[in-house]
């Protein structure tokens, strides 16, 4: 509460000195015209539009010279400014000055003009639009597109101000507002990551084709547009239940370890899991990273995260949107349980090229976009890791078997005094590329390609230390430990307009995910002429194929019925094995099978743009199991008023490959993919139930959602003997079991003016059952009771300040209780754990707090062209555990900490030409 009431305190503070600029400014005026307070929010209007609705909302009586004005431009969001201050705050940078006479006209100037014409204003608003009205309750196609790289945007809202009717644009930028009272009406249009803008229509717009130009938001630096017009980094969808937007070109705001982070910046969000330091996947809802479906261009990304999971798998730079669909997603997206992260690549501006990096403690980045023609356009991306400090720091804390060694190689004493030689050398890399060639205004053709993986090498050798040679005996080691894993992935997209109310996409995909895990060690002990050999070793090798085809439709059949429909097919091959001392195969799996379906959905308007209801079902039919599934989703959005909005929605969902948990006590458990046979590994299925309310002003939103979650056939894979085991079959052990997981979320945050930011806390409980651990419901690995995430921005001139604080109850987890041998079928012996109750215990609650601070370097056009980023990860060394380790000593259980990072600083540059 503590901490919630500090932010309360900073935010009165930080509201009531912006409130002090404004008085602090306000000059002499006639005294009826400080009356006059303004609201009004201009983006980027030329002045003789904004001395217009001045005039027409609020009655000032201004003198200007027309062509002069109509060629500067202004942006700023009035909040009950007195009208002379307002006046005067179009005039800063404009070379412009005012005056007021006796009569309260208002005459604005040059200063190096001396006599202007009065331009004629109607008296009022209405008889200015009643004179130019030609068109009632018409149906506007738009587009919206950047308007300096004229690249489609996807998910922008257009709203038509003063009534409820609003669109959000498709994926090629397209959207449709249906019912516009007249053709003078007024339209409001934003976007993450662009300025807001209010376009005034009129009678002589193009209806069918109306284009909207949006300016990113670093275009403009002055301190008075900064203060009011702040654009979201993440923001939650006004239409969808359970959905979250984030804009890619701001993720330098959030503090990192080294890398603008996608995932991880989700995981500040509430109802997403933050206390997995080593999973850039996400935990939704209760929900484990496998059960959420990530998608890149139309692409399945298979692996999505780097260095033991502590970075995400994806450069910022090559992104233009994510959304994320944390349950209740519709029933174009399947094949998961929990949640759809959808990314979608930068397709390049057409019209100017540009390159730019970053270069970190941590990593090198480099992109560039290229407009071949002016109809096609590359963007490409490559970043890799270096062997710096934060690197091999983090691959050492994470690093299981790094003991004495390093990430860039090292020598030294091993056990016993012996000579200890290191050959790591370990790094990751992703890289992106993306053409994007638009033949007709119809039609959009695409090609995106992404590859990403990480090798760590942590190989050593021992050798015989000189004072055991001297007694004749020879002793030679050595480990050979390569670790390989990644995700290459492809597609090729024809998106096309064909009508005013008939679109599609059509992606053909390749995914493929791998991982290899190799380590041996080779040994040899000679004395008295005598040699003793051996080898042991853990061989693991997951690798899954994925072939797919889909398309997908939209017709907007009415204003008030869209449909939506669409077919897809997907080929798997997915092949694992684990082995150890090379001779003994525990677990053999390879499977292939295809998944061909279609889904059909409606969204029907109610009430004037009040009440959408959204009715589909998704058909599948999986080879493996010769089975159909149908998932039933409905959704239902009710505006109560304009600002207060209530979410419905349900769904089932079926998964077809899943990430199985190799449990193991003593080390950690593991994960590989496996695909669902109906038998050893059932398909899995969810039932999602979700209801929530948000209240949204400009300036601050306030949510809470509460849902209720099924889970059923999942699986886990567990090597739990007892001591008279004679005979394994390790095929069997795959067991399956059920759950559930139930939560409320809240949120409040405040999005304008210089200080930004919010607070979020989840009530969660994720439970499991499995007949093999216990009779009873379990806590899930997963369950984390309770989250409290404070996120808080500052914005000033070129500096940018920003802190987070997060807080989650402990984990739950296995201990042992005792130890036993078991000869395996090569007759080796190994030692194995007893078990007490599955998840009885909890690790300790998990904090820390993160701080950045960035100089923003900009050219004259004022321009953002770069930073340089200080940012401290967990600022009080907050020791995090994550996991406990469990040896047998002299047939004792010795418990181990093994901690996330502590205290650990991070300096980044970036740069780029526009």
């Amino acid at each position: 509460m503590k901490y919630i009431f500090l932010l309360a305190v900073v935010t009165i503070l930080f509201n009531h000195a912006d409130a002090q600029i404004f008085k602090k400014q306000i000059k002499r005026a006639h005294s009826q015209l400080d009356n006059i307070k303004i609201d009004e929010h201009f983006s980027i209007e030329n002045l003789d539009t904004v001395y217009n609705i001045l005039h027409d909302h609020y009655g000032l009586n201004i003198v200007y010279d027309t062509a002069y004005c109509n060629s500067l431009f202004f942006s700023y969001w009035y909040m009950a400014t007195a009208a002379p201050l307002a006046i005067e705050i179009t005039t800063r940078n404009n070379d412009l000055s005012y005056t007021i006479d006796s009569t309260n006209t208002i005459y604005v100037k040059a200063r190096h003009v001396h006599n202007i014409k009065k331009k004629p204003l109607p008296n009022t608003r209405e008889e200015k639009n009643n004179s130019a009205l030609s068109s009632l309750n018409f149906t506007l196609y738009g587009h919206v597109v950047d308007d300096s790289t004229n690249e489609s945007l996807a998910g922008v809202y257009v709203t038509v101000k003063g009534t409820s009717i609003s669109a959000i644009s498709g994926t090629d930028g397209s959207f449709t507002l249906n019912n516009v009272p007249n053709d003078t009406a007024s339209l409001s249009v934003s976007y993450m990551g662009y300025m807001p803008a209010d376009i005034y229509l009129t009678p002589n717009i193009s209806k069918t084709n109306f284009m909207i130009g949006l300016h990113q938001a670093e275009h403009i630096l002055d301190e008075a547009t900064v203060l009011a017009n702040r654009v979201d980094l993440m923001r939650l969808s006004g239409k969808t239940i359970s959905t979250i937007k984030l804009s890619p070109e701001k993720l330098e705001q959030i503090p990192n370890v080294g890398e603008k982070d996608i995932m991880r910046t989700f995981q500040l969000m509430p109802g997403i899991s933050a206390a997995n330091e080593s999973s850039s996947g996400l935990y939704v809802r209760g929900g484990t990273p496998d059960q959420n479906l990530v998608m890149y261009d139309g692409f399945t990304v298979y692996q999505v995260d780097h260095l033991y999971g502590f970075f995400s798998a994806f450069n910022a730079n090559a992104v233009k949107e994510v959304e994320l669909y944390k349950g209740g997603f519709d029933a174009k997206y399947g094949g998961r349980l929990s949640s759809v992260t959808d990314i979608t690549g930068k397709e390049g501006s057409t019209k100017q090229f540009n390159l730019g990096g970053d270069v970190s403690l941590l990593s090198a980045n480099i992109f560039t976009e290229i407009p071949i023609t002016e109809n096609l356009s590359l963007v490409a991306a490559a970043r890799r890791s270096w062997n710096g400090p934060i690197y091999n720091w983090i691959f050492n804390s994470f690093n299981k078997s790094s003991g004495s060694s390093n990430a860039t190689g090292a020598s030294g004493q091993g056990p016993g005094g012996a000579d200890n030689t290191t050959k790591a050398k370990s790094y990751f890399y992703d890289l992106n590329t993306r053409l994007t060639f638009k033949p007709t205004k119809k039609d959009v053709l695409t090609y995106s390609m992404f590859s990403g993986g990480d090798d760590l090498n942590n190989s050593f050798t021992v050798n015989t230390p000189s004072f055991l040679a001297s007694m004749g005996i020879s002793l030679n080691f050595g480990t050979t430990d390569v670790t390989n894993y990644g995700n290459v992935g492809m597609s090729m997209g024809w998106r096309r307009t064909w009508n005013k109310k008939m679109t599609s996409n059509t992606v053909l995909s390749y995914s493929n995910f791998y991982s290899d895990r190799n380590r041996v060690t080779n040994g040899s002990f000679g004395e008295l002429g005598s040699t003793t050999t051996t080898k042991t070793g853990i061989f693991e090798h997951n690798n899954l194929k994925d072939i797919s085809l889909r398309t997908d439709h939209e017709w907007l059949l009415t204003k008030w019925n869209h449909i939506g429909f669409g077919a897809f097919c997907t080929h798997y091959d997915i092949k694992y094995t684990y082995s150890q001392n090379d001779s003994s195969l525990l677990l053999n799996s390879h499977n292939t099978s295809d998944l061909v379906g279609g889904y059909l959905q409606d969204k029907f308007i109610f009430f004037n743009d009040k009440v959408s209801i959204t009715a589909g079902m998704r058909f599948s039919y999986f080879g493996l199991t010769a089975k159909t599934y149908t998932e039933p989703r409905v959704a239902l959005d009710y505006d109560i008023t304009r600002k207060l909005s209530f979410k419905a929605a349900y769904g089932e969902y079926y998964q077809f490959a899943n990430r199985i948990t190799r449990e193991d006590i003593s080390a950690g458990s593991s994960e590989f993919w496996v695909l669902s046979d109906g038998k050893t590994v059932p398909v899995s299925s969810a039932t999602h139930y979700i209801a929530g309310l948000s209240y949204e002003t400009n300036s601050y939103l306030f949510g809470v959602e509460g849902y209720y979650k099924t889970l059923n056939n999942i699986v886990q894979y567990t090597e739990r003997y007892s001591a008279t085991t004679s005979t394994i079959n390790y095929t069997q052990n795959f067991y399956t079991g059920s759950g559930y997981s139930q939560g409320v979320e809240f949120m409040a945050q405040k999005k304008i003016r210089k200080f930004t930011g919010w607070v979020s806390y989840t009530l969660s409980k994720t439970m499991n059952h499995f007949p093999v651990y216990s009779a009873q419901d379990f806590p899930a690995d997963n369950d984390v009771r309770n989250e409290f995430k404070i996120v808080s921005m500052y914005k000033m001139n070129h500096w940018d300040f920003a802190a987070t604080w997060i807080y989650a109850s402990g984990k739950p987890y296995t201990a042992p209780g005792g130890g036993y041998t078991i000869t395996l079928l090569d007759g080796t012996k190994e030692n194995y754990v007893t078990i007490t109750s599955k998840n009885t215990l909890r690790l300790p609650d998990y904090h820390r707090m993160d701080v950045s601070v960035n100089y923003h370097f900009y050219n004259e056009a004022k321009k953002d062209v770069g930073y340089v980023g200080l940012s401290l990860f967990n600022v009080y060394a907050r020791q995090n555990v994550w996991y406990k380790e469990f040896t047998i000593v002299s047939g004792h259980v010795v418990e181990t900490n093994v901690d996330y990072l502590s205290f650990t600083p991070n300096l980044t540059l970036s740069l780029k030409l526009r």
